[in-house]
Formats: C-alpha cells, sequence, structure tokens
C-alpha cells in the first residue's frame, strides 16, 4: 500500500500586535501563501519556550522567517535604541534569535525576509544600522509611507548576485530588480556568512551560511509581494519547497503496512 505524499511543514513566527487593549499573534497572508507557492505546509507559530524549540522542529521540515513592521532590539547587538518611535518585537526576539541556530544546525532549510534577514543576521554574532538612511554612503531604502500599497511594494532597485552562491544557482542571473521597504540593515555580517547579492550602494541584500548543511538563504527585500507574478519570487520559493521535501524524506520514517489482525485473539 502506497501512502500519499505529506506536503513538507514550514514554521512561520508570528509576530505581536495590541489590537485595541488586546494582545494577538499575527503572520501575514502573503508570507502564508508563499509558503504554500512552495508547495509546503505552513503552520504559524504564535511564540515559544525555550524548552520547546526542539519539540517544533522535530515536526518541521522548514523554516519561513517573515519580514515585520518590528525591529530586532538593538540591545541583542550591544547597542541602545535609536528611534523610540520605531516599533519592536522582545517577544519575537525572544524565542526566534535562538531557534535560528538549532534550525542550521540541523540542516533544516530556512528561508529569511526581510526582518528575517536581519534576525538571522543578529542571532548568529552580526550587528545591524538602524537607520540605513543616515549612514554615509547609503541610501535610503525605505519605502513611502502615503501611497498605494502597489508603490511602496514596487521594483525599488537592483541587486548585483555575487557569482558562486545560492542566489546565483537559484535565479541563474547576475542582476535582478527588487523592492525596498526598509530602514534597517547589516552593518556587521556574522561570522560564516557568505554575501550573496549587494544593493548598488553596497548594502548586503541576500546572504547564506557558508558552512551550513542544509540549503539556507536570507534576503533584505520581499519576494513574498505578489510572489505567483514575480519570475526571481517563484524561483525563490519553489527552491525553498523542493529543499523542504529533500529534508522531509531524507528524514521520513519509513510507512510500514500494518499487521493484519489475529483471527484467534
Amino acid at each position: 500500500m502506497t501512502m500519499p505524499q505529506s506536503k513538507p511543514v514550514v514554521l512561520v513566527p508570528a509576530c505581536n500586535r495590541m489590537l485595541g487593549q488586546h494582545a494577538f499573534h499575527v503572520a501575514g497572508k502573503k508570507y502564508i501563501d508563499a509558503v504554500r507557492l512552495a508547495g509546503c505546509q505552513p503552520v504559524i507559530v504564535p511564540t515559544a519556550e525555550l524548552d520547546e524549540l526542539d519539540a517544533l522542529l522535530d515536526v518541521a521540515h522548514g523554516v519561513l522567517l517573515t519580514g515585520s513592521a518590528s525591529n530586532v532590539h538593538p540591545s541583542h547587538f550591544d547597542e541602545a535604541v535609536h528611534d523610540p518611535e520605531l516599533p519592536l518585537d522582545t517577544c519575537r526576539d525572544a524565542w526566534t534569535l535562538p531557534l535560528i541556530p538549532r534550525v542550521l544546525a540541523r540542516g533544516m532549510p530556512l528561508f529569511g525576509i526581510c526582518r528575517g534577514f536581519q534576525e538571522a543576521n543578529v542571532a548568529l554574532g552580526g550587528t545591524l544600522h538602524q537607520a540605513v538612511q543616515e549612514v554615509p554612503g547609503r541610501h535610503d531604502h525605505r519605502a513611502a509611507m502615503d501611497v498605494l500599497v502597489d508603490v511602496q511594494y514596487g521594483l525599488a532597485h537592483e541587486v548585483i548576485v555575487q557569482a558562486g552562491g545560492i542566489l546565483a544557482t537559484v535565479l541563474d542571473e547576475h542582476v535582478v530588480q527588487v523592492n525596498s521597504v526598509h530602514g534597517q540593515g547589516v552593518n556587521r555580517l556574522a561570522a560564516g556568512l557568505r554575501v550573496e547579492a549587494l544593493a548598488p550602494d553596497g548594502l548586503v541584500e541576500a546572504f547564506s551560511v557558508g558552512e551550513a548543511r542544509g540549503f539556507n538563504l536570507c534576503v533584505q527585500w520581499h519576494p513574498e509581494w505578489q510572489a505567483a507574478s514575480n519570475t526571481v519570487s517563484v524561483r525563490l520559493f519553489k527552491a525553498f519547497g523542493a529543499a523542504c521535501e529533500a529534508y522531509r524524506d531524507r528524514h521520513r520514517v519509513p510507512y510500514q503496512e500494518p499487521e493484519p489482525p489475529d483471527p484467534d485473539r
């Protein structure tokens, strides 16, 4: 008897929001849709205690770190808050930062987007510019907030894909156009990370963990935005999905036909 293949399970960490006077866990629909585009089953994780992380990963085949309006708290890279008007999410920090090394240690596929890109760099020992637009030589990578969302997430600049990396293999292109809606960015890249793409001003736009056993890629832009109609996004999510399938198949418990009942019992 052949059992149907189950979709790979991808964990999607939720953010924390106050709606009125009540606390909610939220995850953007566009990220869930992108996981489905990858051919995987999304599972939103509201939060987790440190002693729950391994149990969560035991039932997963990949992790997608989403973007968010919030920033990683700068205390995690030994800085004070630069702009107290910007939102933070210390509840998310508390469990996603220790989650990331565990994912990589297992060789489990990891895909980080915007805040997820920044989380991964910080979790592995890197630092961030809290205001890229104030750094000499860097451009303003933020989007206007008083325009329609289609304009905010429209293509904003090119990124130069670095030869020989995961991104170059997946895209088979040297230059691609991306959107840009972030105010923070990589300052010091964590040790062991490989630059996968650069913005025209030299800001890191994508990286991977060079020595990790599994597929991993973190990007500063938002490939999940209208992903199904963007060739670059489709390639990225299909590559992530294929890696999750491969991880699932390597760790699948072989199905065994149940023995027929004993008629003498």
